[in-house]
């Protein structure tokens, strides 16, 4: 493997060269658990589980850390305005982004740390920047001093004079530059001591304090959207540096989902959220589509590119389910050369899936041929492709729920009895009567393909879906309670 990655701080692709041998340290800013989690959300998790999937694959160890924010401005206001508890509020929308996490097929982090379980280390860090002159108590609120460390701006490229922090003035900031570490308390509000009085954590000094408690005080990759580059990543540099932790070698922001050219947002109304999303389309093909344009670049959401990514995975899976079907189990073979160098290449997903559907055209012609032992070794390199893109139809979380074997067994029996019938219409020339049989199965769901060896046949994919569908429609609830 040799990795190049493009560091947002640098502006360039680098060779990934971890700074422990064997093992990735990698830290993902994940969910502020405000409501209900919708595909612009999960993207990061999605693009970001393709590297630790390509690292895992060549036996690098990888610890994999990706908080969760459950105390924020918007989680108070949101629960204070529903009249409930600001924890159980946050609660419930952190078990949403888990099941939607769950759902797509994301591995679970080797961490999932909350900001509330770490107030310590953020006192602690707090007191450095204090002792070191980078950060100030003043009414019970405790800032960072922006001027106080002379490398800000260097990741998003912002100059001092037109830094906004977006909060706002804050009693005691010495300069609008600076931005809040700790927020005094207010009435009503949850707060924790800390020597300057009580409070909450600030946004920005959660992610430092939880990054550091787990991968320590310099680890490998920091990832997340690429909103976050200005303010969050920044001050999370300037934070913890000035503190003295050489923090994350390097940093890597995925793309927006976009719809009508505008950044989804619950302000904008352009939701599209997991649970609705799932209604639309099985869960591996959501993922497909979410994962299938280049991380960095912006995805922009239609209903017709939507259903475009489902009919290109669909044809992947069938071919794999055919293979299955007519030359047995394919276990998962090894990656094409041109798979790793487009993976390599700054997980160039594009060029990834543009040789993964070249080598499905490939196995459709030697299913066609009759070249069975071909088709298999294909359908293995394939399969192991997609597994590395999460998507791989034979993993169990995404292979459909085999039928009652009994019920299996007694609807061969009827197919092949009209199969039987079909081939001797055919035999007596009697083609009308061979062509209804053959639009009989057809309209009932099943697919007939004629091979040197005899017909053979399978369910149609509306048919596969049909099941899956109904039930996820008859188990479906609104919202989360």
């Amino acid at each position: 493997m040799t990795l190049r990655l493009f560091d947002t701080a640098s502006r360039t692709v680098r060779e990934f060269v971890p700074l422990v041998p064997g093992h990735a340290s990698v830290y993902l800013c994940g969910a502020t658990v405000q409501g209900e989690p919708h595909i612009g959300h999960v993207r990061s998790g999605v693009a970001f589980d393709v590297l630790r999937r390509w690292l895992l694959a060549h036996d690098v160890d990888v610890a994999f850390i990706r908080n969760v924010t459950d105390i924020e401005d918007k989680i108070l206001t949101k629960a204070a305005a529903a009249g409930r508890p600001w924890w159980e509020w946050a609660a419930t929308y952190e078990r949403a982004f888990d099941d939607a996490y769950r759902r797509l097929g994301v591995l679970a982090p080797s961490a999932e740390p909350r900001a509330t379980g770490h107030i310590t280390q953020m006192i602690t860090m707090m007191q450095k920047l204090i002792d070191r002159g980078h950060a100030y108590a003043a009414d019970g609120n405790v800032y960072f001093d922006v001027r106080s460390y002379a490398n800000y701006g260097a990741l998003s490229g912002h100059k001092l004079d037109d830094v906004h922090q977006g909060e706002s003035a804050g009693q005691g900031k010495r300069d609008p530059l600076d931005f809040t570490l700790w927020k005094a308390a207010k009435p009503g509000e949850p707060s924790w001591p800390t020597p300057w009085g009580d409070g909450r954590p600030g946004w920005h000094l959660e992610c430092s304090a939880m990054a550091s408690a787990y991968l320590g005080p310099e680890f490998d990759i920091h990832c997340g959207g690429m909103d976050l580059v200005f303010p969050h990543h920044e001050n999370e540099i300037a934070q913890s540096k000035a503190a003295g932790d050489g923090f994350a070698r390097y940093w890597l922001h995925n793309g927006w989902v976009t719809m009508g050219g505008e950044k989804m947002s619950k302000s904008l109304g352009n939701v599209l959220s997991i649970p609705n999303m799932l209604k639309k389309v099985r869960p591996v093909e959501l993922r497909y589509y979410l994962g299938s344009a280049h991380y960095r670049s912006m995805l922009e959401y239609s209903d017709q590119a939507l259903a475009d990514a489902v009919a290109a995975y669909r044809r992947l899976e069938s071919f794999v389910l055919k293979a299955r079907e007519r030359a047995g189990e394919a276990p998962k073979g090894k990656w094409t050369d041109a798979f790793a160098a487009a993976i390599d290449d700054d997980l160039s997903i594009p060029k990834a899936l543009a040789e993964i559907h070249g080598l499905v055209s490939e196995g459709n012609k030697a299913l066609d041929a009759g070249a069975l032992d071909t088709a298999k070794g294909i359908a293995g390199q394939i399969r192991a492709m997609l597994d590395i893109l999460g998507v791989d139809p034979l993993d169990p979380q995404w292979e459909r729920p085999q039928e009652n074997s009994g019920a299996v067994e007694a609807l061969d029996v009827m197919i092949r009895s009209a199969l039987q019938r079909r081939q001797h219409a055919r035999a007596d020339r009697e083609w009308a009567t061979a062509d209804a049989i053959r639009d009989q199965l057809t309209a009932a769901g099943i697919e007939i393909t004629d091979t040197p060896d005899g017909p053979e046949w399978s369910l149609s994919e509306a048919a596969r879906v049909r099941p899956e569908r109904d039930a996820a429609a008859a188990t479906d609830t609104e919202g989360v309670s």
